[in-house]
């Protein structure tokens, strides 16, 4: 049995992390793509509000791939129980007219923000093309795109519906896109006329909003140290079995002695099976006396007891 418990301890130490970072491919159970053409700067600023689904385990690693020529992305941040927004750390991967933005996240709510240079002008016409690069399944899509300050003649294809002014006195066209599978590209072309340079932000009433926050230590879930903590626990297990199983292969069973019969022996009270009475003989006569007696039954003498 002792043989079986060192390979056992070693497979269950390589099998805890695979349990533990084990899950399905990720996916989302909503996503919101907001366009906003020259809205604080003369490009494109493109806001992903996207939420992973129910069955997702963390920490959860996400890849997203945006416009190379976007450069390093606006926003990579995490959005907390109270709606504030924490920017994480990511890597960027360029690869040919994509860049890829991997990061870790702890918590189901993500936010990440770019601005995509691709707008194009010629003279007053504006054009710019959209592409979504399917990188996950999402269970309800929505489209948004936010209609720049003083553009006229907007034109979205496919069309996302009439325009509905919002509390900021712009104008956005909305479309609910529903279900889409991970790899389904979804392309929005966007056409309009504009007279000047000037941005969205600038007719707005409101002040710049404040910097997106760093995530700190305590923003951060338990599940982050999961993996590390049964990492331990595998190693310990490890290195306990291997220094069990080498402390037990060296000791050796002693064997049990026999006690000796005659050793028992000598601690065995001795018995006397018989009775070791002195006999009395008459100090007169010479005649022996029955136990008890006081007086020699032949000559009458007083028998005198040892």
């Amino acid at each position: 049995m002792r043989k079986w418990v060192l390979p056992l301890l070693v497979i269950l130490s390589i099998l805890l992390p695979i349990r533990v970072h084990a899950q399905n491919p990720l996916s989302l159970s909503s996503m919101v793509i907001e366009i906003w053409p020259e809205y604080d700067k003369p490009s494109v600023l493109v806001i992903y509000q996207m939420t992973l689904s129910s069955s997702t385990s963390y920490p959860a690693t996400m890849s997203v791939r945006i416009p190379a020529s976007a450069g390093e992305p606006n926003a990579v941040a995490e959005r907390q129980s109270d709606g504030s927004l924490y920017t994480i750390t990511y890597t960027r991967q360029v690869d040919g007219e994509w860049a890829t933005i991997n990061f870790t996240t702890t918590i189901s709510e993500v936010q990440i923000e770019y601005y995509d240079q691709g707008l194009s002008k010629d003279g007053n016409a504006r054009h710019y093309q959209y592409i979504w690069s399917g990188d996950y399944a999402i269970a309800q899509l929505t489209i948004q795109v936010q209609q720049p300050s003083g553009a006229t003649d907007m034109r979205i294809a496919p069309s996302l519906g009439a325009g509905v002014a919002g509390t900021d006195n712009l104008t956005y066209f909305t479309q609910d896109v529903g279900a889409i599978t991970a790899g389904q590209n979804i392309q929005i072309s966007i056409d309009y006329q504009k007279t000047t340079e000037g941005l969205s932000v600038d007719s707005l009433p409101l002040a710049p909003s404040a910097p997106i926050p760093q995530s700190t230590a305590t923003d951060l879930n338990i599940s982050t140290w999961l993996p590390w903590i049964l990492g331990i626990l595998g190693a310990g297990l490890i290195i306990g079995g291997i220094v069990w199983y080498w402390q037990t292969g060296r000791q050796r069973p002693a064997p049990q002695t026999r006690r000796s019969r005659s050793k028992a022996r000598l601690n065995e009270p001795v018995v006397n099976s018989g009775t070791d009475e002195a006999e009395v003989y008459c100090s007169q006569c010479g005649k022996r006396a029955s136990p008890g007696d006081q007086f020699c039954r032949s000559c009458g003498t007083p028998i005198r007891s040892r």
